[in-house]
């Protein structure tokens, strides 16, 4: 007795569509891919979250240093503020001083501030960046600029804005110095106005 190739194909395909072993598995299979996009998305997306909030923090403390003299007594410059900001960056304290960008000016009135042009990630490898922190009395602008780097591998094309694997994360503040004891130390660094 012979048996027909078709007749065998559609016992074959019977037989397939029956059987119930092994369907968790195909399932979880398809929808695993889908699951774990989410999840890490969400990890990634919750990191650049703590990360801005880090930032802020750290940028608020230091320039409250500013704010009050203190930072200006000691006749601190450049590195020791970035040093100082870095010391309250909590996770990203390690690699900090590589990947955070600073710059501080100092305004005559605040309608001069309102008028500052943005940075954003397109013109701030072209700012040329100042360290201000100014006198008594004196509007101060804190910027600061921090190159993260994205873990997911995958999501660079949607949370990165500087292009690869790196996203830039700003924090701002502006205030008025108290009126602290002068510290003729400290003077005007010269710092070219933002266009």
């Amino acid at each position: 007795m012979r048996i027909r190739p078709l007749a065998c194909l559609r016992h074959f395909a019977r037989r397939f569509a029956r059987a119930e072993g092994g369907v968790t598995a195909v399932e979880f299979a398809l929808v695993s891919v889908p699951l774990f996009l989410m999840i890490f998305g969400t990890l990634e997306l919750a990191l650049i979250f703590m990360a801005t909030s880090g930032l802020d923090a750290a940028t608020q403390l230091a320039s409250r240093q500013i704010r009050t003299g203190q930072f200006q007594a000691t006749g601190g410059g450049l590195a020791q503020f970035k040093t100082l900001l870095c010391q309250n960056m909590g996770f990203m304290q390690s690699d900090c001083a590589a990947n955070v960008y600073l710059d501080v000016r100092t305004f005559g009135d605040f309608s001069d501030l309102a008028g500052a042009s943005p940075l954003t990630p397109a013109n701030a490898a072209t700012t040329a960046f100042c360290f201000q922190p100014g006198q008594p009395t004196d509007i101060v602008l804190v910027r600061v600029f921090y190159q993260y780097s994205l873990m997911t591998p995958g999501f660079s094309s949607a949370f990165s804005n500087l292009g690869g694997t790196r996203r830039l994360i700003t924090s701002t503040t502006a205030f008025r110095n108290e009126p602290f004891n002068n510290n003729p130390a400290q003077g005007a660094s010269g710092c070219a106005p933002l266009a």
